[in-house]
């Protein structure tokens, strides 16, 4: 029979304030660390409070009879020598001091008026005030364990070591490493609905914990004790360990002895950092306890005496004399949980894990998961965590400074006569010399015959696409491009980071080669760039197969668009061009745009910024789906290039820069929100937003359909050339009250482009935007800034060569920055 959910706290309420009875401690009270038969005990002895020898120190805590320790003061790191003390002072704290008279811990309540303290029959420490009302107990300041009768609630939190346990407000029950890392995370079952605002975890005498709260009919069951209701006289206490897991123990009084009867993992090398930094933990045949060892001989441990405080390389990165590498780990995992399976997981093949990590000089090592998923793991802090398993179907990659030092694999390790082990490694040597001949003769002959084919060459290519297949930039040689691109001869444009040439690769797949200037990173800051913007993959962005770094030449190669970009169908006519862009291609280009750069700023690792929207960038492939260009490409361009010399090194474009750039304000997302607004408003008008026209009075147009749009006059801003075309009314007013939303001068009123996408929906309604302000374009600094509109449209933005920089800004090449709210 179920008690009624009131009922039962009631129940328990009696039994701990009528049932339970407790001893009292007068203040004034002291015990002393060199007589351990001097303690506080419970009415019937069940429980004590003093100290415990732990090697050469002394710890003071309440005990269970036969010395199991359920409480602490200050937890079971702390402890004091042989002369330490524990006082109960006649002002009303509890004090822990050390031999010298040094305070190590302090219950803090001096100033609640305390009079008396109690140890009562369940364990639980408690100091009174002068009417008998509870101001402060163990019960609700616990260290590392939870008793019976005991109740653990929300604000309350379990501590080991940097191992710590908590009890949400969903009811889920989660153990974090060092504050940072949840590695469990044990939740409600799914047919508990029920809003939970203040659960309670407890423990029962039986051996089962679960959870309760006033609106769940009966109490959730989360484990039970593998010997539930067995016994007399047995203490069951669920307990955090110092190694990370949380147990539930039972004891027999008066035993001292404990026994595991639950733990939350079962697995222990699944608890984040058991190993320490860079160790991992494994098992073997002979033993079903973990062991914990270095990845290679590159490392070696941190304490010889303790293999669980890790590993240290031998020679850190940063003092590498030669080139760093990537030591293979096959069936390993680097452990990855919340937060970082947040940011730090990315969908890419096994080799463009391992390249990504290899040139970013945060990232310390990679786990790519073999089970179909795709899955890619980036360990960019400072602490790593491993595992390994044969059972694991994963390979994990650690950053070393070359060469890799495997450890020897344990088979060879023969025990016994010296003379077996010897033989091993004759047939070993003959083996791999016999193979290594044979490998050396067919490579000689294939190479011989195949050396002057056509065909080798057009191989061996083939051969670095399925790199690519794998999502890892391919590495070209400018030999290769050149031939790709017959010479660099069909120009397809030309913009603020280079021209672009069209190219044929071996495979006869259609390419775009971008002949990168002003770029002065060195090879290994280039190629960290390439694997950043290789990273993001998304339908709307163009992708990037891969790269050219000999000397100064620095080239992109990227996936052909076979209709070019978005400004020849806008600002050419249709008898130059051929073809009307109508309404309904327009409006899925907005969208599919918007949703690139949506990606880019809130769906990638790190928020990437543009810094360059316009229609010259967003390419249509054949089916005049959009693909936004040339992102995280600003970071490259060297800002002491006189050719791209900016104001304040602005990275943009005349017409699509926000307010921002020249306003001596800080960089962020919004500023690409800024240039898709105008160029939204150019898809819906076929013009651009900088020209002046009779038709708008010699203003800027952006001004005038504002006004236009105001009067209600949508039709005039709608591009003539779509008069005699179906478009979609209501779209079209969504459209141009977004691109309105985008422009406003202060960041803060623009939408994120997360919000823009579901805008342009129709999901979220849109409210009236404001008057969006003039903006200044004509001077700033005192320089003039005034681009013709005749200048080509690949023209990057840019003040005279003679005009300053301002010292704040004389450096920027902001790709990566956070978001604003």
């Amino acid at each position: 029979m179920e008690f009624p959910s009131l009922i039962l706290p009631l129940l328990v309420f009696l039994s701990f304030h009528f049932i339970i009875s407790s001893a009292l401690i007068t203040l004034g009270s002291s015990l002393s660390a060199s007589n351990p038969n001097q303690t506080w005990r419970s009415p019937n002895s069940t429980f004590f409070l003093g100290f415990l020898q732990v090697g050469s120190s002394y710890v003071a805590g309440i005990n269970y009879f036969g010395g199991v320790p359920i409480w602490t003061a200050g937890g079971p790191s702390v402890s004091v020598d042989v002369g330490g003390a524990f006082h109960f002072s006649s002002n009303g704290t509890l004090q822990l001091v050390n031999g010298s008279g040094a305070v190590v811990w302090d219950s803090n309540t001096s100033h609640l008026g305390v009079t008396s303290a109690s140890l009562d029959d369940s364990g639980n420490l408690v100091l009174r005030n002068g009417t008998g009302f509870s101001v402060w107990s163990s019960f609700q300041n616990p260290t590392d364990t939870i008793v019976p009768y005991q109740n653990f609630t929300v604000n309350q939190v379990l501590k080991s070591g940097v191992y710590s346990f908590q009890l949400l407000k969903s009811g889920n029950l989660m153990l974090s490493w060092n504050d940072s890392i949840n590695y469990w995370n044990q939740g409600l079952n799914s047919s508990i609905d029920s809003k939970l605002t203040s659960p309670v975890l407890g423990l029962q005498p039986i051996g089962i914990l679960s959870i309760s709260h006033f609106t769940l009919t009966s109490a959730h069951i989360v484990a039970y004790s593998d010997d539930y209701a067995e016994g007399n006289d047995i203490l069951r206490f669920l307990k955090l360990d110092s190694d990370g897991n949380l147990r539930i123990y039972s004891s027999a009084l008066g035993s001292g002895r404990t026994t595991v009867r639950w733990a939350a993992l079962t697995d222990q090398c699944q608890v984040f950092g058991y190993c320490g930094n860079l160790g991992i933990c494994s098992y073997n045949d002979s033993s079903s306890n973990p062991i914990c060892g270095c990845p290679s001989e590159n490392f070696e441990p941190v304490d010889v005496n303790d293999s669980r405080k890790g590993c240290k390389r031998k020679v850190e990165i940063e003092n590498c004399p030669g080139s760093t590498t990537m030591l293979e780990m096959v069936h390993a995992e680097f452990l990855t949980y919340q937060p970082e399976l947040s940011s730090q997981v990315f969908f890419v093949g096994i080799s463009a894990c391992r390249l990504n990590c290899l040139v970013s000089s945060s990232c310390a090592a990679s786990t790519s998961l073999s089970d179909g998923s795709g899955l890619c793991y980036l360990k960019i802090s400072d602490f790593v965590s491993g595992y390994q398993n044969p059972s694991l179907p994963s390979t994990s990659y650690v950053k070393v400074c070359g060469p890799v030092k495997p450890n020897p694999p344990a088979n060879l390790q023969v025990v016994g006569n010296g003379k077996s082990r010897l033989h091993v490694w004759l047939v070993l040597v003959v083996v791999v010399i016999t193979f290594a001949g044979l490998v050396a003769v067919e490579g000689g002959v294939w190479w011989w015959f195949c050396r002057n084919s056509p065909k080798f060459s057009s191989l061996s290519a083939q051969y670095a696409l399925l790199e690519y297949a794998s999502g890892a930039p391919v590495q070209f040689s400018h030999k290769d491009l050149n031939r790709a691109t017959k010479g660099f001869k069909e120009k397809l444009g030309a913009g603020g980071f280079g021209a672009v040439y069209k190219g044929i690769l071996a495979n006869k797949t259609a390419v775009a080669v971008k002949r990168l200037e002003g770029i002065e990173q060195g090879e290994k800051q280039f190629r960290m760039e390439v694997a950043t913007i290789s990273s993001t993959h998304h339908l709307n962005l163009v992708r990037l197969i891969g790269f050219c770094s000999e000397g100064r030449h620095r080239l992109l190669v990227y996936e052909f668009m076979k209709n070019g970009s978005l400004d020849k169908f806008l600002f050419t006519t249709d008898e130059q061009l051929g073809k009307l862009l109508n309404w309904e291609n327009r409006f899925n280009i907005a969208l599919g745009t918007a949703r690139g750069i949506t990606y880019l700023h809130e769906e990638c690792r790190d928020c990437i910024v543009h810094c360059d929207i316009k229609p010259e960038n967003i390419l249509l492939d054949e089916n005049y789906n959009s693909k936004v260009s040339d992102f995280g490409l600003a970071k490259l361009v060297n800002p002491k290039d006189h050719r791209y010399r900016t104001l304040r090194s602005v990275r943009g474009t005349r017409g699509y820069l926000a307010p921002e750039w020249l306003a001596n304000l800080p960089i962020t997302s919004k500023s690409d929100v800024y240039s898709y607004g105008m160029v939204l408003l150019e898809l819906v008008s076929g013009r651009r937003n900088f020209e002046v026209f009779a038709e708008t009075n010699q203003r800027r147009f952006s001004l005038w359909a504002y006004e236009e749009f105001e009067k209600g006059n949508v039709h005039a801003i709608v591009d003539k050339r779509l008069v005699d075309h179906d478009v979609d009314m209501e779209q079209l007013t969504r459209a141009i009250q977004v691109s309105f939303w985008c422009i406003q001068e202060q960041p803060s009123q623009r939408p994120m482009m997360g919000k823009v996408v579901q805008m342009l929906e129709g999901i979220i309604d849109i409210e009236k935007p404001p008057a969006p302000k003039a903006i200044i374009i004509g001077s700033a600094c005192g320089t003039s800034i005034n681009t013709s509109s005749s200048d080509t449209a690949f023209s990057t933005f840019a003040a005279s060569a003679s005009a300053p920089a301002p010292s704040s800004f004389s450096s920027f090449q902001t790709t990566v920055v956070s978001p604003l709210p």
